[in-house]
């Protein structure tokens, strides 16, 4: 798909929110969490001085927030809603903060509960298989670095004991958070993620809602802080 048209799908689900926050009547209750350079490392200080990528202006909702959370996923899980491309790390006392995410294409989502069964400082990426067969023109190997798809860092997700092929990591596209393109994986900026990997304890538990079980950007019940009951 060409630049263009992926960056107006960010814009069209960004209305669409918008538009289902004024129709929903809901009360906001949430509190906007500036990124800052406070959890980087020297090396993430390095290496992310000048990123071969372009400053992202990330639409507000999408910034990451401390909101009010309806789940009764305990503290300390992660709840992935690829609907609203949200992603929550769970809180004591009803909190929980919220990051917004590139999430996979509808036929390429994963869906169910897994955990952390791995965590990397700026990861290396092996492309696989299928990835290679639906892109053309993907290395066989892709160093450490900014310019790494799977950014600063990784969270690998296990079922079963088994690796998912499933991560939740950084990204040199940080203009499409927000949009429903990747190849299944969930991406953050790498701010963000770098936030979220230095709060996740490995055998974390990861629950990734399937479609129409979170919000969407017309019914954004937890991801506005609303009464609604998701359970």
């Amino acid at each position: 798909m060409k630049t263009w048209e992926r960056a107006g799908r960010t814009a069209v689900v960004f209305l669409a929110f918008a538009m289902g926050a004024l129709l929903s009547g809901c009360v906001t209750s949430e509190t906007l969490e500036p990124s800052t350079n406070a959890s980087f490392t020297a090396r993430d200080k390095k290496l992310l001085a000048n990123p071969p990528y372009a400053k992202a202006q990330i639409p507000e909702p999408f910034q990451r927030h401390i909101v009010e959370f309806h789940r009764k996923e305990g503290p300390g899980t992660i709840v992935v809603d690829p609907d609203a491309r949200f992603l929550y790390y769970v809180l004591d006392g009803g909190k929980a903060i919220r990051y917004g995410v590139t999430v996979g294409e509808e036929a390429l989502v994963f869906s169910g509960v897994a955990k952390v069964g791995r965590k990397e400082e700026w990861p290396s990426w092996t492309p696989t298989a299928d990835i290679k067969k639906r892109l053309t023109g993907i290395p066989d190997f892709v160093g450490p670095g900014p310019h790494n798809p799977l950014g600063a860092r990784g969270l690998y997700l296990y079922a079963n004991g088994k690796d998912t092929l499933f991560r939740i990591h950084g990204t040199n596209q940080p203009e499409y958070i927000g949009s429903a393109i990747s190849s299944g994986c969930i991406r953050m900026t790498n701010e963000d993620v770098i936030d979220l990997y230095g709060r996740v304890k490995m055998g974390s538990p990861v629950v990734v809602l399937k479609p129409t079980e979170g919000d969407s950007p017309m019914s954004p019940r937890v991801a506005l802080g609303g009464t609604t009951n998701m359970n």
